[in-house]
């Protein structure tokens, strides 16, 4: 199966059987990167590391050029510098990446108004509709990724299926640049010979519990009984494993996704061990976290926060507040009750402050007594002095004089 450097990548014929799909999986290639190489063509073919140049800062994304030596998304600069010393460190543009990402969409939108976005760079398409205009599966994710390699610039892989799950697993083993088909009937052909860790939803630990009792294939987990999965995974997460080891995903793809959760994390440029200054920064992170729920509509019945300490150890802690909001204040208050409960042991090298369990602002009903009403009569002030004058034209007395350069910033969820 192919591998996030791009080896053994495995396609398509150009005239492959894509009897029984209707489901495509369309992948960018390297998405920073490959809008960095678009804006600056002197970039292409090298090795380049998206992310801040300091060493404690994390990639956000790398070229296959890079990735061949061992580069991947979420790995310390300082590594991946050591890993390929020749790389060309660019600093993450998210407004233009944003921007290349709704063409993208555009085009997913022109062939299907079935189109589910997974992420920036990714999404879920139902084409079975638009066959008489088009052309069958197979045919219209090629007409995709040449729209996109044209109209964009960019390049895409993608996999086509019977399901969402193996429409995914088809477009990673694609990449870079590829199209892999999984017709109906030969799913079962497909998906036994993959190991456990390509199955969606699988992570590394669940994965190291299965291949410890030699369940290392996904013909090896159809064959496992029930209860044995059960034992490993729990019930719930034997019968989803089960299903998917046989090619069952009933998952349609949802043109209307919500938030889940709202967060952001900072890594400091050095470890801080002053609860003084993580209790400010929690601050700092939940008044960003806060203006994100006002203004997607949401309001937050969960907090939770993250705390990776010196020797990469991390915690996290969640509560519930006792009514949701969406006010920084209320949300730092929660977080810094959770932070008081953790253990300092170590210097912090990063923290983080998510909202939880999201919920329509106002669903949960109007209180006879608001507690929270000055606190939102003063953010709803700032949200608007940020609409007119841009951010930093005010901020809180507790971040005046501070040293703006304390941390470094944080970035959105590492692309494939």
């Amino acid at each position: 199966m192919g591998r996030a450097d791009g080896s053994g990548r495995i396609v398509s014929p150009i005239d492959a059987d894509d009897s029984g799909t209707g489901i495509l999986h369309v992948d960018m290639d390297a998405f920073y990167a490959a809008v960095e190489v678009l804006d600056d063509p002197s970039l292409k073919g090298k090795p380049i590391v998206i992310g801040a140049p300091e060493g404690r800062s994390v990639v956000s994304s790398a070229s296959y050029e890079a990735r061949r030596f061992g580069v991947r998304s979420a790995m310390p600069m300082g590594q991946a510098l050591r890993l390929c010393p020749q790389a060309i460190v660019v600093l993450p543009h998210f407004g233009r990446y944003q921007a290349v990402s709704a063409q993208v969409m555009d085009v997913f939108r022109s062939f299907t108004p079935l189109v589910e976005p997974l992420s920036i760079d990714e999404a879920f398409l139902d084409v079975r509709g638009a066959r008489r205009l088009w052309g069958s599966p197979g045919t219209i994710a090629q007409l995709i990724r040449t729209r996109i390699a044209e109209e964009v610039g960019i390049t895409a892989s993608v996999g086509v299926a019977a399901t969402k799950h193996v429409a995914k697993m088809a477009s990673t083993m694609s990449k870079p640049d590829g199209l892999l088909i999984v017709p109906a009937d030969r799913t079962q052909e497909f998906l036994d010979p993959k190991p456990v860790r390509a199955i969606w939803g699988v992570g590394p630990k669940a994965a190291e519990a299965l291949e410890s009792r030699a369940i290392r294939t996904i013909g090896d987990v159809r064959q496992t009984p029930p209860q044995v999965l059960e034992r490993i995974v729990g019930p719930a997460g034997a019968q989803r494993l089960a299903e998917l080891a046989r090619g069952i995903d009933p998952r349609g793809v949802e043109t209307t996704r919500v938030e889940k959760s709202i967060g952001h994390e900072e890594t400091f440029e050095t470890d801080i061990p002053d609860v003084g200054v993580l209790r400010a920064e929690l601050l700092r992170l939940s008044d960003r976290v806060a203006v994100r729920l006002r203004r997607a509509g949401f309001e937050a019945a969960g907090v939770a926060i993250k705390v990776r300490f010196s020797d990469f150890s991390t915690i996290t802690r969640s509560a519930t507040l006792p009514e949701p909001s969406a006010v920084g204040q209320r949300i730092a208050e929660a977080s810094r009750e959770l932070l008081a409960g953790v253990d300092l042991r170590l210097p912090v090298r990063l923290i983080g402050v998510r909202a939880e369990r999201l919920q329509a602002a106002g669903s949960g009903g109007v209180a006879l007594w608001d507690d929270d009403a000055d606190w939102k009569r003063l953010e709803g002030t700032l949200d608007d002095a940020l609409a007119r004058f841009g951010k930093g034209a005010v901020t809180r007395a507790t971040f005046l004089g501070r040293d703006e350069q304390r941390h470094l910033p944080s970035h959105p969820r590492p692309e494939s």
